[in-house]
């Protein structure tokens, strides 16, 4: 702004006015016209970004770059993804399973005796937790304990309680 401005008002002025200090904006203007030294280093970037399908981060696109000889660091890489706009798409969560108590605990009316001598006498379930497409779905089946028959299940995006 102030280098667009320089030449209708006086450069002590637009820099008080913008509260940039003095020796930062004689910075800016020295280096203003030199290349910039990671133009190939950025081309790399957003190619194997894009290869990827925006899969890959920071860590990744510094491996591929030191495999294709470049010798840059990762905090750079970092540094210059951000500048470009840059940002890993996918980012899977890991399952942490809870080891304490979680709502109500059934009774055991069966004590592990699971034969059944006839249909509908005993039934078993349990709650499965899947990840899908980012999202976390939960499986009840129902079982049959006498033929081994699902009876019915449920698929719901909520826990079952």
């Amino acid at each position: 702004m102030i280098w667009e401005l320089r030449h209708k008002h006086k450069i002590s002025l637009l820099i008080e006015v913008s509260g940039l200090a003095r020796s930062t904006y004689y910075y800016y203007a020295k280096h203003r016209m030199e290349p910039d030294k990671y133009s190939k280093v950025k081309e790399q970037i957003t190619g194997i970004y894009n290869e990827n399908k925006g899969r890959y981060g920071y860590r990744r696109i510094t491996t591929v770059l030191h495999s294709r000889g470049y010798c840059i660091n990762h905090k750079t890489v970092q540094r210059l993804m951000k500048q470009l706009g840059i940002v890993c798409r996918v980012r899977m969560k890991k399952y942490h399973s809870y080891k304490g108590e979680v709502g109500k605990i059934a009774p055991n009316l069966l004590e592990r005796d699971f034969e059944a001598t006839m249909p509908n006498q005993k039934w078993g379930t349990d709650v499965t937790e899947f990840s899908l497409f980012g999202q976390k779905l939960y499986l009840s089946p129902i079982l049959d304990l006498c033929s081994q028959d699902i009876v019915s299940y449920a698929i719901s995006d909520r826990p079952v309680l």
